[in-house]
């Protein structure tokens, strides 16, 4: 008589914490993609329209680079982050938009453009490079630049450099309480990972100070006791 061999169920293995802040980000970004596109793509209409055309697309240059890179952006919108970035063979992409029309308002937001979608496309050196050489004085691009430059590092495993990202991003706009506590969460994760707990408690405390009704601070306390901090 046959003897029936039971399976022994696989234990699931314990993910590290920097995967965790990775995992953590990847979740954030998917779950919050197309509220982030639209808010990146509204923005330059969220500065007024008139002042946009005006002033954002002024002159033949900015006109013509305007006029570019429009259908990136629709494949932007549209998820289409290859065809944003590389064109469709008829319509430029936002990499032909920078060589283009590097030194206008278009071909320096396309940068950003092309940052996030090396991001959605897994090439985060790229990624880097882009985001690296966009400027811009407006603070939500500079929070969601900061921010996604810390993901592109912390998915390359540049730890200490994603922290300092996460940070300049967690404090740069103190009224955004939904992304602030997120970066400050991950730079306080990821502190942890470098064996810098005191720094790791203190970003957490600056989540339950600030933003104690966001979705992060209700996980604060069960961090803190693991690192020793009751109070």
């Amino acid at each position: 008589m046959a003897t029936e061999v039971k399976q022994v169920p696989e234990q699931p293995i314990e993910k590290s914490t920097e995967e965790r802040v990775v995992d953590s980000a990847r979740d954030f970004w998917g779950k919050n993609n197309k509220l982030i596109t639209y808010a990146v793509v509204g923005l330059v209409v969220v500065i007024g329209g008139y002042f946009a055309y005006n002033n954002f697309f002024k002159g033949p240059a900015e006109a013509k680079a305007a006029e570019a890179i429009w259908k990136a952006e629709d494949y932007f919108r549209q998820d289409s982050f290859k065809l944003a970035l590389n064109g469709d063979g008829k319509s430029p992409g936002f990499l032909k938009v920078i060589s283009a029309h590097g030194g206008t308002k278009a071909g320096n937001l396309a940068k950003f453009y092309a940052g996030a979608c090396y991001m959605q496309l897994g090439d985060f050196n790229n990624a880097i490079k882009q985001l690296k050489d966009f400027s811009t004085d407006q603070v939500l691009f500079e929070l969601r630049t900061a921010g996604l430059l810390g993901d592109a590092h912390a998915e390359l495993g540049k730890k200490q450099e994603a922290i300092d990202y996460y940070k300049k991003a967690g404090t740069m706009f103190d009224k955004d309480d939904a992304n602030s506590p997120e970066y400050l969460f991950r730079a306080a994760m990821l502190s942890q990972e470098l064996g810098k707990n005191k720094e790791a408690i203190d970003l957490l405390h600056q989540i339950k100070d600030k933003y104690p009704n966001s979705q992060r601070a209700f996980e604060v306390d069960k961090h803190l006791g693991k690192l020793g901090d009751l109070n």
